[in-house]
């Protein structure tokens, strides 16, 4: 598959989503026992960010199959590219829950996976990101990329944060299938960023973060790593791309 451009539209949740909803939601909720707080918080209709702190692989299954309202959200590309009944089966089933697929990098890649979240805003629509950039092996609460702000200033979108609770243990790392384990799904209060500023202020985009990072940090009760969640560079090229851009996470 290739990358949405911001000019194209973007794929909107299909069949197998409402029948992955009609069926994973009570088995999750019978079977695997996910307690969810907080939906009230969650508006149901217009633009809404939801900003989750990170876990595992299944976070991005757990927060469109089983949040009150449709939510879209952005998936790395190679779920979208394989091959072979898996890769076809993997590409409808992203594809249908209404995942857009993007690939990672800093820079110009990151800003790109920004436009497409800011296009599903703009349609009236509820996105999922997590401010870290990745998700956390450690389980600590990685320190939060300004994007998210960029995403709730430029559309005037509200953001209601998410805390999530035992995901890691319900699928860690290298799990094939999800275990039995007590998760938590927390919604927290939204959260209007206009009043730090512009778009275009690094500082106003700053400090939106943080307080978008200190709401969720309250409902995970996670351990702060006060440092940014960075995977180790591919290549010469990524770390230049990212030495250019370190001021500020994205």
């Amino acid at each position: 598959m290739t990358e949405n451009t911001p000019n194209e539209p973007l794929q909107r949740p299909g069949f197998v989503y409402h029948l992955g909803r009609a069926i994973m939601f009570p088995l999750a909720k019978m079977v695997y026992r996910v307690k969810i707080e907080g939906t009230k918080n969650v508006p149901l209709e217009g633009p809404v960010i939801i900003a989750s702190n990170h876990l595992s692989f299944i976070d991005s299954i757990v927060i469109p199959v089983l949040a009150p309202r449709r939510v879209q959200f952005l998936a790395k590309s190679a779920y979208f590219e394989g091959t072979g009944v898996k890769g076809w089966f993997s590409k409808m089933f992203f594809t249908s829950i209404g995942a857009v697929g993007v690939r990672r990098g800093a820079g110009q890649a990151a800003q790109e996976a920004l436009e497409q979240g800011r296009q599903i805003l703009e349609g009236g629509n509820a996105f999922a990101i997590y401010p870290e950039g990745t998700r956390s092996l450690d389980g600590r609460l990685y320190k939060g990329r300004t994007g998210v702000a960029w995403l709730a200033l430029t559309t005037g979108a509200k953001v209601v944060p998410v805390g999530l609770i035992g995901t890691n243990k319900m699928m860690p790392v290298g799990a094939k299938i999800p275990r039995f384990a007590k998760v938590k799904i927390r919604y927290g209060e939204p959260i209007d960023v206009s009043v730090h500023g512009a778009a275009n202020s690094g500082r106003a985009r700053r400090l939106a973060t943080d307080e978008i990072m200190a709401a969720i940090h309250a409902l995970s009760e996670q351990e702060l790593a006060n440092e940014y969640n960075e995977s180790p560079p591919h290549d010469i090229i990524e770390k230049a791309k990212r030495a250019l851009w370190r001021r500020e996470r994205l």
